[in-house]
């Protein structure tokens, strides 16, 4: 469904992907872990055509993104749903307008027809009738669960999720892995998600991919990764530091 081809990307003298390649198929849950400024968000951004590579290749059913114009790359973003790290949600839109921005900018469903997407996306992810609260009077966690709505509410066939439990509680983070856990099981689509947090890594994916100097250099299916004996794997998901010696 999804394939990057030796991608560098470089931003000024600073290499941050260096020939990274993967391949995603249709319906995995897929997790892809790093050090802080490692590349993974920079990944993502490319995965839906955000940005550009220097060179390689990102496709979509086999479709190279870098060979579009942006009217492709429209229909390409179609696809996607995507719940980014603080949620961004539109300040002075109320719940409902936040939800179904995307569905009013599009214009093929009527204001009946949007009205219940909007409640079958708010009660998925456990927020049922809050549609004219505004974002500052939720709590963060209920913020990144209206923004899960806001990426769920079309249908997407792909749903990508940056750091999704990044500021959040545990007990909150749990509620988030759950229901993206939830939404892959029940839409069927295919869920990717970066972040640093190993037990969300855990319950949110059935195959983890981990960067490490601009590379994909593990790749495997989750507990394999988890239980990984290599010393960058397991220092990573261990949360250990390398010796002074070793880390230069």
């Amino acid at each position: 469904m999804i394939e990057v081809r030796d991608v560098r990307k470089n931003f000024g003298t600073q290499q941050v992907l260096r020939g990274a390649s993967l391949r995603i198929e249709k319906g995995e849950a897929v997790v892809i872990i790093g050090r802080s400024g490692g590349g993974k968000s920079i990944l993502l951004k490319h995965l839906i055509g955000l940005l550009r590579p220097d060179s390689g290749s990102v496709l979509v059913d086999g479709k190279d993104l870098a060979c579009m114009d942006e009217r492709e790359l429209l229909g390409v973003r179609r696809q996607f749903g995507m719940l980014f790290q603080m949620a961004a949600l539109f300040d002075s839109l109320d719940v409902f307008d936040n939800v179904s921005f995307v569905l009013r900018r599009e214009r093929k469903h009527t204001e009946a027809e949007i009205r219940a997407l909007v409640a079958d996306a708010l009660d998925r992810v456990e927020l049922p009738g809050i549609e004219k609260k505004k974002p500052a009077e939720l709590s963060g966690g209920m913020r990144k669960r209206v923004g899960l709505a806001r990426a769920i509410v079309y249908r997407p066939r792909i749903v990508l999720y940056d750091e999704p439990t990044t500021g959040l509680d545990p007990i909150a983070a749990d509620r988030i892995d759950r229901l993206i856990r939830r939404v892959w099981e029940e839409l069927s689509v295919t869920s990717i998600a970066v972040t640093h947090d190993m037990k969300s890594a855990r319950t949110i994916s059935n195959r983890i991919l981990m960067l490490q100097e601009g590379q994909i250099y593990a790749d495997g299916p989750t507990d394999q990764i988890l239980q990984s004996t290599d010393p960058i794997v397991y220092n990573f998901v261990n949360g250990i530091a390398a010796p002074r010696a070793e880390a230069n």
